[in-house]
């Protein structure tokens, strides 16, 4: 059985993940298999689940302490906690000096870490916010995809599937929630389950129709976009869905979710002519986003991510060196050929 790490020996490259539902597990096991990670320090409040982690990455699993100063136990930590709970984690950690990977796709923990951004810059400390599969994959996307425009007109991010129980109730709260948009340079909020768009994903998954909710994406895209025009972010939903969305779920989510995928469209100038660029992957939302939180974490424990500061995937990756090694672990990125215009 591993035992409760206290202190990190010289030369160790050691990553903690804290909360071990179907993302935080997954990322944990993704980090056990990086050549460079020679420890993976781990903790939940679910007891069983906490061994059951460290019980499937073997010898490089360790426990980590629930209390006290986590400096110099670890050289970056991915937070996979609940929704509402990144931002005071977040700070035991900033105070330590340790890079930190969020993966929250709510807009809760999204602003209270971006209000963080100037302490953690004084601190010269990263802070990766909503390094999941949306967002997180999908700013990558729109990075890669607006390279080559001379000018970044809009961006369209839309979604479908969910992970872990967690990530599922986090869908529900969304689409009873409102939306955020950002439009001719200031925010306008929607109310969620509204604005039916027809998208398409990659196959098998294919066609949904898309909704706004309240998504954090549009907050992470505006900052890397300086001077982008629009920016929407939706999600699937089926009437079902949108019906109950205003009250509490009615059966218990399942522990992982099926296949999803995501879709980001770029549209922009380049030259005299207008364009459009759209790319998207399908994947299993949880496995997908322990990926991209797990690549993340590799990136920030070696100082690799572009500045310090609070800010999403699009301002701190290098996109083509992300893009490359998530294919490597099975997360693979598509082009679309043609696309339809969002409102």
């Amino acid at each position: 059985m591993a035992g409760v790490v206290r202190a990190r020996p010289a030369l160790m490259l050691r990553i903690a993940v804290i909360g071990l539902g179907a993302l935080g597990a997954r990322a944990a096991r993704q980090l056990a298999s990086t050549p460079a990670v020679d420890a993976v320090l781990v903790h939940d409040v679910v007891g069983d689940r906490r061994q059951g982690v460290v019980d499937s990455i073997g010898q490089r699993a360790g426990l980590f302490p629930a209390d006290g100063s986590p400096a110099g136990l670890c050289e970056a930590v991915v937070l996979a906690l609940p929704a509402g709970r990144h931002t005071g984690a977040a700070r035991r950690f900033l105070d330590a000096g340790i890079p930190i990977v969020s993966a929250s796709d709510a807009i809760v923990d999204v602003e209270g870490l971006l209000d963080l951004d100037s302490e953690a810059r004084e601190r010269e400390v990263t802070i990766a916010v909503g390094a999941g599969f949306s967002p997180g994959f999908t700013c990558v996307l729109a990075r890669h995809g607006a390279v080559g425009f001379d000018r970044v007109e809009e961006i369209h991010v839309s979604k479908v599937g969910t992970g872990g129980p967690a990530c599922a109730r986090q869908h529900h709260h969304a689409l009873a929630g409102r939306a955020i948009d950002w439009r001719d340079g200031g925010w306008v909020e929607r109310r969620g389950g509204s604005g039916r768009e027809l998208c398409w994903f990659p196959d098998p998954v294919g066609p949904r129709d898309c909704y706004r909710a309240a998504l954090p994406d549009a907050l992470l895209l505006v900052r890397a976009f300086p001077g982008v025009e629009r920016v929407t972010a939706r999600v699937a939903a089926n009437r079902r869905d949108r019906v109950t969305a205003r009250v509490p779920m009615l059966r218990r989510p399942h522990a992982e979710g099926g296949p999803g995928a995501v879709r980001v469209e770029v549209r922009g100038t380049q030259g005299r002519s207008s364009a459009a660029r759209v790319l998207g992957a399908m994947d299993r939302p949880a496995m997908a986003a322990g990926a991209v939180a797990a690549v993340t974490a590799v990136l920030a424990a070696q100082r690799r991510l572009g500045r310090s500061g609070a800010a999403g995937l699009a301002e701190l990756a290098e996109p083509l060196p992300l893009l490359a090694e998530l294919a490597q672990r099975g997360i693979k990125a598509a082009v679309f050929e043609g696309a339809e215009r969002q409102s």
